[in-house]
């Protein structure tokens, strides 16, 4: 079942009986917050060898397997499946009964980004829980919460400048609120000088930040937000994979403009909706790319991820000129 957000955070406390949960959505570093958090609600620790197992998407297969396993030393088990790209439908369904054959997963189609999603939503023991970045009060009230942890109070101006800054992802928030609280130190006071020394230009961007930019054409904000994602641990293969699922973002909202559709519509009918300040970028991406120029940016990221998993491959240098490739086509239909 889908979860609501208003409920996710007793969720998170107490997940109950819940066999299955999919975190999906933009926010990666909430994705990530969130993933450890239920592996420590439900193991004890994210570490503990004989209750916590970690699949890679590779490792799809053994889902089943993995599931129906064991603990050594007594208590439930967890099995994490990284970067699935929304698409674990076939070893879900060798695991659990088919849910039925109403509008779901039983009626979507292989490799439907979607398809994970429908599945879990239409199983009583199974959760999907969407990620988006916070934004608004929300976002507001995260920054005030890690501030106050910290004993540091921040001015409305301040906290204000800072909302309009952050927000993107979940862990590049928190970490740079946490540099400004050890900046002003605490008891100390947020002014919007010290939030404008501290927090930088490079506060919101993330992995996904640099692919809006590559297909919007910004070349130089693309490589500044490449530059940040491996910084903070992003893996070649994962940088590689996340292009060819943007790519296929803008196919799927390109092929709705050969029905009339504007760019516009079609960035607003995006699901997952795009964060707002996403979709400029997005829509810009679009009225640069036809569908067969996208074709070859999903045969680039494709051909890279392949590269990649070669013995010895300079991986970084790959995903890096993938982006790069992209980013610098996009320029040049700029200038046309």
């Amino acid at each position: 079942m889908k979860l609501e957000p208003r409920r996710t955070e007793a969720f998170m406390r107490d997940p109950g009986r819940t066999r299955a949960v999919l975190l999906y959505g933009d926010d990666v570093g909430l994705i990530r917050d969130r993933a450890v958090r239920l592996v420590r609600t439900v193991a004890g620790a994210s570490d503990d060898p004989f209750r916590v197992v970690e699949l890679e998407r590779d490792g799809l297969g053994a889902i089943p397997a993995e599931m129906a396993a064991l603990s050594l030393t007594g208590g439930r088990r967890v099995v994490r499946v990284r970067d699935v790209g929304m698409r674990p439908s076939g070893p879900c369904r060798r695991r659990w009964p088919d849910p039925g054959s109403t509008a779901g997963a039983r009626g979507a189609r292989a490799g439907d980004p979607v398809e994970a999603e429908a599945l879990i939503d239409k199983l009583a023991d199974a959760v999907s829980i969407g990620c988006y970045p916070a934004e608004g009060r929300a976002l507001e009230q995260s920054i005030r919460e890690v501030l106050s942890a910290l004993r540091v109070e921040v001015e409305e101006d301040a906290l204000a400048w800072l909302t309009g800054q952050l927000g993107a992802d979940r862990a590049v928030t928190v970490s740079e609120v946490e540099k400004l609280a050890l900046f002003v130190g605490p008891g100390g006071r947020v002014d919007i000088a010290a939030a404008r020394e501290c927090v930088g230009d490079l506060a919101g961007l993330s992995l996904e930040d640099a692919l809006f930019a590559a297909t919007a054409g910004e070349v130089a904000a693309a490589d500044r937000a490449l530059e940040l994602a491996l910084a903070e641990g992003a893996a070649p293969v994962q940088v590689v994979r996340a292009g060819l699922g943007h790519v296929q973002r803008l196919q799927r909202a390109r092929a709705t403009m050969a029905d009339g559709v504007s760019v516009g519509d079609a960035t607003r009918a995006m699901r997952p909706p795009l964060f707002f300040r996403r979709q400029p970028a997005f829509s810009q991406a679009l009225s640069l790319w036809p569908l067969a120029a996208l074709e070859w940016a999903a045969l680039r990221f494709w051909d890279a991820e392949r590269a990649c998993k070669q013995t010895g491959s300079p991986a970084e240098t790959i995903a890096r000129n993938a982006v790069a490739g992209v980013a610098q086509r996009a320029a040049a239909a700029r200038r046309r």
